[in-house]
């Protein structure tokens, strides 16, 4: 089985192939080049399925699982607040006007990305690509127990000792020379690796089962 994990940086995608026992890695500068090779099942660190206020049990579900650390899953994405707005000042005085939460910068600027899946998969609906929440993949990896900060240094240390448990035996090279001149992040890295497993051998999702889907068709649920 191959299958890919996808997780999005400022300048494009890193994508972690797990092919049997291989392990790889590349960098694309749009989701459709790193969606080019055939995969059995993609998972991707993005939201997939979008309400009209932000509001999806997968998020609630998510952060309920990581506490006290619930603060790691971004909620809020909608639509309209891209299709409608380039400006965050702006976006967000229509958003209380209609009665729903701001919307944070954080999020604000993972905007393009967002919006990039969501025309692909909704252009393309025969693919196997999941919404992966990577936080959700390491706590299951540390067994249940909340994990540091991923961009401390103890937090980088135990993720990358979890994923050499798990085949990622050139972690540290791919964090050392393969991303260099990409303009990736470590996290983004590690974040696409713990992605790819969930896509390669899923423990579970949220909401468990049948997914609720979003007014585009599109699944709400979160693996891990």
């Amino acid at each position: 089985m191959r299958t890919l994990g996808l997780d999005g940086f400022s300048k494009g995608w890193v994508a972690v192939c797990i092919d049997g026992e291989a392990r790889n890695i590349s960098f694309h500068p749009d989701v459709a080049g790193a969606l080019s090779a055939p995969f059995d099942r993609t998972g991707i660190d993005i939201p997939i399925g979008l309400t009209e206020d932000g509001e999806r049990a997968c998020d609630r579900l998510a952060r309920d699982q990581l506490r006290p650390h619930g603060s790691r899953v971004f909620s809020g994405a909608r639509r309209w607040l891209w299709q409608e707005f380039s400006d965050p000042d702006k976006a967000n005085i229509e958003a209380l006007r209609r009665g729903q939460t701001r919307v944070s910068r954080q999020l604000w600027h993972l905007g393009p990305k967002i919006m990039e899946v969501d025309a692909f998969l909704r252009a393309d609906r025969s693919r196997d690509v999941r919404e992966v929440h990577p936080e959700l993949v390491f706590l299951r990896l540390n067994g249940g127990k909340p994990l540091p900060p991923k961009k401390s240094g103890e937090g980088d240390s135990l993720r990358r000792r979890l994923l050499r448990r798990h085949g990622f035996r050139k972690i540290d090279v791919w964090l050392i020379e393969a991303r260099l001149g990409t303009g990736a992040k470590r996290d983004d890295v590690l974040d696409a690796c713990a992605v790819a497993l969930a896509a390669s051998d899923p423990a579970g999702s949220v909401p468990e089962g049948l997914p609720q889907l979003d007014g585009q068709g599109l699944p709400m649920q979160i693996w891990f």
